[in-house]
């Protein structure tokens, strides 16, 4: 009996199998990610990996839906690349209202194999800024400014010879910084769809064919299931630290955490915070892509206010930390490199000034604390001054800090005498005459 409903289980396992071949589950999801705010590696990671999850799946599309100011080059070309080389057919949507595919926006809304843009939104300024602390009027500066535009014009130029759009067009707006609306740029063939909403462009897009790196692909969104695919914990966490001035802010909070540690050990908690918001800091400012050079003059400044409080001098250390300290924020983030964002100067002049008075009193006093001579518990006795209770010769009793004592003395001392205490060792004092000056 057991053989045969062995036999009967096996041939109902194949005959299952068999028709899972035969018809297979031919549903496609639409998945959906959505990009908004500055461009970024961690928006990098997000975008390739939602292309990759969409490739897994099937996908019938992926639908971006963007807004964007702009932001690091190197991570537009990241997504830019990563489209251009999906097997799944990718529509840039910028949405909703009022939404924007600005500087580096532009570059990934036209390459996409199909684009499109809500009423009221807008599409374009993508002319290059100068990467780097600035740039001299005329010569050097002018020579490398052109030819970083030159650079984002073929750029561009190739992505939109590949989608078949107007290079001309798109050419204008790195070099001449032009700006289209969404009924300008849909007359411009820019894009290919004025879309109220989802439901809209997948009406307009339906059956149409688009080439990807696999061939034709014909669109169909009938009765296709969408799939959200949201940043990932740590995609969203780094996307979110990504500011500078939050990024600023984390730094110098966990430079004073752990500076008042080493100069106060022992109280544990803001060591504890100072490294853990070093490390957010960190991590925020690789996101950042910043100047090297200004993060270590920050650091040096740091290293003068400290030298200046350990070493005797007239406050030329603490000058050179406070110079220091306001080049090193100009230079931390470049303008230009992140397009809308800098640290105020008026919070440069605050942090700079809140760090000199942080280290030249709150971590003065507590370094001056700890060579301060103990005047309590145990250790204070040494040097104190008392009276002998009775005649020490050599041992008797003494009174000091309103408490009696064993005493033991080198030298007979009467009683009623003057000590002083020299040493220690358990409960007995050594004790030595008091000599009146």
């Amino acid at each position: 009996m057991r053989p045969l409903l062995f036999v009967a289980f096996f041939l109902l396992s194949a005959f299952c199998l068999l028709l899972t071949a035969a018809f297979p589950d031919e549903t496609h999801p639409i998945v959906i990610l959505e990009v908004a705010g500055t461009i970024d590696p961690a928006l990098g990671r997000y975008v390739t990996r939602g292309l990759e999850e969409a490739r897994a799946l099937q996908a019938a599309a992926v639908v971006i839906q963007l807004d964007t100011p702009g932001g690091l080059d190197g991570s537009m070309r990241k997504i830019v690349q990563a489209i251009l080389n999906s097997p799944v057919p990718v529509i840039v949507y910028v949405a909703p209202a009022g939404a924007r595919a600005a500087s580096a926006g532009a570059f990934i809304t036209l390459a996409a194999h199909l684009s499109a843009m809500a009423p009221g939104t807008n599409i374009g300024a993508a002319h290059p800024v100068q990467i780097g602390p600035g740039g001299a009027e005329g010569g050097k500066g002018d020579t490398m400014t052109e030819k970083i535009t030159n650079d984002a014009a073929a750029y561009i130029r190739s992505i939109v010879e590949i989608r078949g759009r107007d290079a001309a067009w798109a050419q204008g707006l790195v070099r001449q910084s032009l700006s289209h609306s969404a009924e300008d740029a849909k007359k411009a063939g820019g894009v290919d769809f004025i879309a109220k909403n989802l439901e809209d462009l997948f009406t307009q897009a339906e059956g149409k064919e688009v080439r990807t790196v696999f061939g034709l692909a014909r669109l169909s969104f009938k009765d296709a299931p969408q799939k959200r695919i949201g940043p990932s914990v740590v995609e969203k966490g780094l996307h979110e630290l990504a500011h500078p001035n939050l990024a600023y802010i984390l730094l110098l909070l966990g430079i004073y955490g752990l500076i008042y540690e080493l100069a106060t050990p022992g109280t544990v908690f803001p060591g504890v915070v100072g490294a853990i918001l070093l490390v957010l800091a960190l991590a925020a400012l690789e996101t950042l892509q910043v100047n090297w050079a200004g993060l270590f003059l920050i650091l040096l400044s740091i290293l003068f206010f400290i030298a200046d409080i350990k070493l005797p001098g007239f406050g030329a250390l603490t000058v050179g930390g406070v110079i220091a300290f306001a080049l090193g924020s100009v230079m931390l983030f470049p303008q230009g490199r992140w397009p809308g964002f800098r640290i105020p100067w008026g919070t440069i002049f605050t942090a700079t000034g809140t760090t000199a008075a942080f280290f030249l009193f709150i971590v003065g006093a507590a370094l001056r604390a700890l060579k301060r001579k103990v005047v309590s518990g145990a250790e204070g006795l040494i040097g104190a001054v008392g009276t002998a209770r009775t005649d020490l010769r050599p041992e008797g009793l003494v009174h000091v800090q309103g408490e009696d004592w064993k005493a033991r003395a080198a030298a007979p001392i009467p009683k009623g005498g003057r000590i002083k205490v020299v040493k220690l060792e358990g409960l007995t004092v050594y004790v030595e005459p008091l000599k009146e000056e």
